[in-house]
């Protein structure tokens, strides 16, 4: 049975989905992870609005959300019905002394603290263990690896809440499943891919967009490299890109070996070098430089 943590998770999972227009099919999933695994009190129905957000779906369009959340409604409000019923039992004075310690308040569930607050601990090694978080979302050991995946990547150097960063990792890993259409190598390399690209620490303002919204689930996993690159280092690989279309279409002397250049990177002196002019007649040619031990490259003129 599910705690009233990840009630509230899977819950605002759906809210999500609904609200993206997700395909029917992935908010059936969810509805029916409520109603097989969720058997909430009256206070988790209230304090996660589960039972105002299922039962909106009542008139969905789709016959089959509309009739599983009916199904869900139902099941719900008899549970709340016995837990009343219960307490009432235990109030009534026909039970005798004991009654007033029996009709104290039902035992608070689980804490959650933390969880739906801003992070407070280091953002540098946040970790689903380290924020102990349950991954075990699906019935695939691959899924929830990659949950637990992308989970690492968007809390990293988050203070988002515990809570909201495992729907998105959820919603990321939903999506990329889906578009990639099972567990194959093609979702697994993309999900790879995501992870290094958020864990990247020049690029700092990925991970806020996605959790942001400003970059959607569905739009984040099939982004190439060079779209999840930052600004910095998308601009960076253009300009070596003009300069080596710039050096392709510049007539360039045979390479010669010299023993009085070293080579910054490694210290060797065995390098080769060619000279071209790159810029008007008027200015030095351009000397272009490459170490045959390390393989370090550079140019001065």
């Amino acid at each position: 049975m599910i705690d009233e943590r990840e009630l509230a998770t899977r819950v605002k999972a759906l809210s999500k989905a609904v609200a993206a227009n997700e395909p029917a099919p992935s908010i059936l999933a969810l509805m029916n992870t409520l109603k097989n695994e969720a058997h909430p009190t009256e206070d988790m129905l209230r304090s996660t609005k589960a039972g105002v957000v299922v039962g909106k779906l009542r008139s969905n369009a789709n016959k089959d959300v509309a009739k599983l959340a009916s199904e869900i409604v139902a099941k719900w409000r008899k549970l709340v019905d016995a837990e009343k019923k219960k307490r009432s039992q235990r109030a009534s004075p026909a039970v005798g002394p004991a009654s007033a310690t029996q009709s104290a308040s039902p035992a608070p569930p689980p804490s959650t603290a933390g969880h739906n607050k801003p992070y407070e601990g280091d953002v540098e090694k946040r970790h689903f263990k380290q924020d102990h978080v349950d991954i075990n979302r699906t019935s695939s050991e691959t899924r929830n690896n990659c949950i637990g995946l992308m989970y690492n990547g968007l809390a990293y150097r988050s203070k988002e809440s515990v809570e909201d960063v495992l729907a998105k990792a959820m919603e990321v890993e939903n999506a990329a499943y889906k578009q990639f259409k099972g567990e194959g190598d093609d979702y697994k390399k993309k999900i790879r891919s995501l992870f290094t690209n958020l864990k990247n620490k020049t690029n700092r303002q990925l991970g806020k967009q996605v959790m942001a919204g400003e970059i959607p689930a569905g739009k984040f996993v099939v982004m190439t490299d060079k779209e999840l690159a930052s600004a910095e280092q998308r601009a960076k690989d253009e300009a070596l890109e003009r300069e080596n279309m710039k050096k392709a279409q510049v007539p360039m002397a045979e390479k010669s070996i010299s023993d009085a250049l070293r080579c910054g990177k490694c210290g060797q002196k065995k390098v080769s070098y060619s000279q071209a002019q790159t810029r008007s007649a008027d200015e030095p040619m351009t000397t272009f430089c490459e170490c045959t031990v390390c393989g370090n490259r550079w140019k001065f003129s």
